[in-house]
């Protein structure tokens, strides 16, 4: 029947959750079929290689493939759910209905969803991203409860808290070059858009009614130039392997840069300040950091 929840996915929701993690996958099976009834739904068995939430393809009464996202439910639930209404399917998977409180999505499935990461040409895959960013940006409303550009880089400050004001595994040059970076970058933002927070190769994939489309938006506050970061990071963990990386990465700016119209500086700005504090967010969630973020924010620091 395809209704439990993998095993390893079992262990990362009660690795971020604890306790409430362990009670909603106790009631997984009934909150998965409730959800079938209400939305009328005949769900498959969940994707290969899920990490935070459930995903299942489903159809519906009328004969439509569609996309079942169950996790517990959080912060990040709503703001997703929020990101989704302002794009409202431009540049994006629409939203067709959601339980909050249930952490439950219905999602429009996008085929034949061949994630960017199958495109060979790295340029091109740069270009196809690019596109799918001018197409979600939409200026953020006036009030609105998105985490901020901001907020996030505030993870920094509790990376030196718990290593009382040292940098513990990561390198020390780098923390303080991130610190700095977002200590320039933030004070001169441009007017704040609806960010994805989370575009790279795994959540751009190709659809019918549009050549690409994003799934899974994180939903953030802040200028354009910031999206670029997420993109620059990936595809992991093959990216950190790349012999060349740093001219790749260099090719990548460039690309962005003519397309979108950003200072090349800004935007390496931006993504080691990011790949730094990926690497820092990989270790709160899993108790060790990332490697591959460090080498990425490695090689982009030498475009600086």
């Amino acid at each position: 029947m395809g209704n439990a929840i993998p095993g390893s996915l079992a262990e990362t929701i009660r690795s971020l959750h604890g306790e409430r993690g362990e009670a909603w996958l106790a009631q997984f099976p009934a909150l998965r079929e409730r959800l079938a009834r209400r939305w009328r739904l005949t769900i498959g068995p969940p994707l290969p290689g899920l990490s935070y939430n459930y995903v299942a393809p489903a159809i519906d009464e009328q004969g439509r493939e569609v996309i079942l996202k169950l996790g517990p439910p959080n912060k990040e639930t709503i703001t997703e759910i929020a990101a989704l209404n302002h794009y409202g399917g431009r540049g994006c998977a629409r939203l067709l209905d959601a339980d909050p409180e249930a952490g439950a999505l219905l999602l429009e499935r996008l085929q034949p969803g061949t994630m960017l990461v199958a495109v060979g040409d790295d340029e091109e895959a740069t270009r196809i991203a690019a596109t799918v960013m001018e197409r979600l940006w939409r200026p953020a409303p006036r009030c609105h409860a998105y985490p901020t550009v901001a907020g996030w880089s505030r993870g920094l400050q509790r990376l030196r808290a718990q290593f009382d004001g040292g940098s513990g595994p990561f390198p020390a040059w780098l923390v303080a070059l991130a610190e700095a970076l977002f200590a320039d970058l933030l004070p001169s933002q441009a007017a704040p858009v609806v960010l994805h927070g989370d575009l790279h190769h795994y959540n751009i994939l190709q659809a019918e009614r549009a050549p690409w489309l994003a799934i899974d938006p994180k939903g953030v506050a802040g200028e354009p130039a910031y999206e670029a970061g997420a993109l620059l990071r990936n595809p992991v963990p093959q990216v950190a392997t790349w012999a060349n990386l740093a001219q790749i990465q260099a090719r990548r700016v460039a690309v962005l840069s003519e397309m979108l119209g950003f200072d090349r500086e800004r935007i390496a700005g931006w993504s080691v300040a990011q790949a730094v504090l990926s690497a820092w967010w990989s270790y709160e969630d899993h108790g060790e950091h990332d490697t591959a973020m460090i080498t990425c924010a490695e090689a982009l620091a030498t475009l600086l």
